[in-house]
């Protein structure tokens, strides 16, 4: 692997109208921002410095490119009937020391909120949507 300074004004051969192999898309962690798949697996921290979970995906909003959701995970043993939690990024703060993201949450707290199984399919919708927020007690993000 070679190392690569990621510019702004590098554009993807697709783009160039070269091949269709994708480059490096691996970029530099900076002070204030973060690669997605670097965000996915962090652990998640309640108001009492305890481990909740860990995040399993975010969920962008295609036209706003906000996050609206990070997808928690938790429960189950292994994998095996863990519970997914949406929780709105804005219930969540990176904090340094802890190298992970806080909430002012408890685990019960986040237990009660509504949850999909791994193997149900979760229908991302404003109805859902609205029940999330109304929940955690933030505005919905389409708002």
């Amino acid at each position: 692997m070679t190392d690569h300074n990621p510019n702004l004004n590098d554009v993807s051969p697709r783009m160039q109208g070269g091949s269709s192999k994708l480059q490096d898309a691996s970029i530099v962690e900076t002070q204030d921002l973060i690669a997605s798949d670097k965000v996915e697996g962090t652990r998640v921290y309640g108001a009492d410095g305890e481990r909740i979970g860990s995040i399993e995906r975010l969920i962008i909003g295609k036209r706003s490119g906000q996050v609206a959701y990070a997808v928690l995970g938790f429960g189950g043993f292994l994998g095996i009937g863990e519970d997914h939690y949406p929780i709105p990024w804005a219930k969540l703060s990176y904090d340094e020391d802890l190298g992970g993201y806080r909430t002012e949450l408890t685990r019960e707290q986040v237990e009660k909120a509504p949850k999909y199984r791994s193997d149900d399919e979760y229908a991302w919708n404003r109805e859902n949507g609205r029940q999330v927020f109304d929940y955690y007690g933030v505005p919905p993000y389409w708002m």
